[in-house]
């Protein structure tokens, strides 16, 4: 009798193992969206652990013409310094008025440039169509193509758009910047000099198609 009850109570434990099994086998595995494959492929999974970024942006309009601003941001806390040759502020962005939020203004643009990518997931206010061909407005080459397009209420550039450009390995090389979703673009440059930052993949360098204008990025670093 004792061996009955040993052997029903085994078969039991294999048939909930077996059972067990197949649930996870049958898990389904979920496909990432096209803004998340972008997002990924510059070091999004990494996100989580940063704790502090700090950077300069840079332009040069000219050979003669240089701008910069350097910036401290913690994501966690939301606390943000920026650094210029004229002044020094620091503030949370959780808690912005009149006095910070220009400042604000000019570190949205500047993190834009920084991480964009990121923001493809982060952004909810936002549209997005997909091309798996199309020439690349500088190289020419053919290239995917993903547009988005914000929402036209809230934010600092409500209705504009985006398209960027990349290959099979999802790292955008050029992008369009459209205002208020125009048909003829606003400002078009390259994504180059990559460097990877503690997982994150960021584009040091971007230049237009034409003239002497660079934007770039100094100073970088990922705690």
């Amino acid at each position: 009798m004792k061996k009955s009850i040993l052997f029903i109570f085994l078969l039991a434990i294999a048939f909930s193992c077996k059972t067990e099994k197949k649930d996870v086998a049958q898990e389904p595995v979920k496909e990432l969206s096209i803004l998340e494959k972008i997002a990924y492929a510059h070091g999004y999974e990494q996100w989580k652990n940063v704790n502090e970024i700090q950077f300069t942006f840079n332009v040069n309009r000219d050979s003669a013409s240089h701008y910069e601003r350097n910036w401290t941001w913690n994501p966690k806390t939301n606390d943000v310094t920026l650094k210029t040759a004229q002044d020094t502020i620091s503030y949370n962005r959780q808690q912005l008025d009149s006095t910070n939020t220009a400042a604000n203004g000019g570190f949205i643009n500047d993190k834009y440039w920084l991480i964009a990518p990121f923001n493809l997931v982060w952004d909810k206010n936002i549209t997005h169509e997909h091309s798996e061909e199309s020439e690349a407005p500088i190289s020419k080459q053919k290239m995917q193509k993903l547009t988005i397009v914000y929402s036209d209420e809230g934010g600092y550039t409500p209705g504009d758009a985006y398209d960027f450009y990349f290959g099979d390995d999802y790292i955008i090389k050029e992008w369009v910047f459209r205002k208020g979703n125009a048909e003829a673009p606003s400002l078009t440059t390259t994504w180059e000099d990559y460097e990877t930052y503690n997982g994150l993949k960021i584009a040091k360098v971007h230049k237009r198609d034409s003239g002497s204008w660079k934007l770039f990025f100094t100073d970088v670093v990922v705690k």
